[in-house]
């Protein structure tokens, strides 16, 4: 079975080439001209991946972007003319998975699509879940149990808190946790994880035997105590 991909651009031009260079690649693409139309294809149809435009008609892209991540943790690439670092922050804050200014080079996206789709695929022999004392994070079904009780935590900060315990007593820079969490390399400012590092922490202000450090001049780690 092909894995499905939904274009949301208004752009008729835009969105055309992207369904061209695609389905070269063998995927199957639905596309959709306004975010309303867009969000309606993406509850039908089920795509693995969304590229989604920002300024869209009916609904923009901040809009469906919201509401998808509502529904579950389908990957995201942000697709705009903008390239202020405003806008980057803001789209992977609300869950984006990758952001590409226009014009863009088909090949560049073609190449970020496929390694987000190789990052979201779990294999079946990896370990989707991890324990400690009064926390459990299962990557499987995107749940995190914290004293018994499951949290209510959007997809990335979830993905950001299994990388790090995944990692226990490892240091990971900012722009590491980017790279590993997000799925590329993020060039301007990283303000993003630490966003994401205080959302977590606020969910989570007591622990057992482990905790989120602030690794100071460098980033952050899971400390695991022995």
């Amino acid at each position: 079975m092909k894995t499905r991909i939904l274009v949301i651009d208004d752009d008729v031009h835009i969105s055309e080439l992207l369904k061209l260079y695609l389905e070269k690649e063998d995927y199957e693409v639905d596309v959709a001209h306004d975010g309303g139309e867009g969000l309606e294809k993406f509850k039908t149809r089920e795509p693995k991946l969304v590229l989604l435009d920002i300024m869209l008609p009916v609904m923009d892209g901040w809009q469906v972007c919201r509401e998808i991540r509502r529904i579950n943790n389908t990957p995201i690439i942000m697709l705009t003319a903008k390239g202020e670092t405003f806008d980057k922050v803001l789209g992977l804050e609300l869950g984006a998975d990758d952001y590409i200014v226009k014009p863009f080079e088909p090949k560049e996206l073609i190449a970020r699509v496929k390694a987000i789709l190789r990052r979201t695929t779990v294999s079946e022999d990896s370990v989707k879940q991890y324990s400690y004392n009064n926390l459990t994070v299962n990557i499987s079904d995107y749940t995190v149990v914290y004293y018994g009780k499951e949290l209510e935590m959007p997809p990335k900060e979830i993905e950001l808190l299994f990388f790090l315990a995944s990692h226990p007593n490892k240091v990971f820079t900012r722009e590491q946790l980017l790279e590993q969490v997000w799925g590329f390399e993020y060039f301007g400012d990283s303000r993003t994880v630490d966003v994401h590092i205080k959302r977590i922490r606020e969910k989570m202000p007591v622990s057992e035997g482990w905790s989120i450090k602030t690794v100071w001049g460098i980033g952050y780690k899971f400390e695991v105590k022995e």
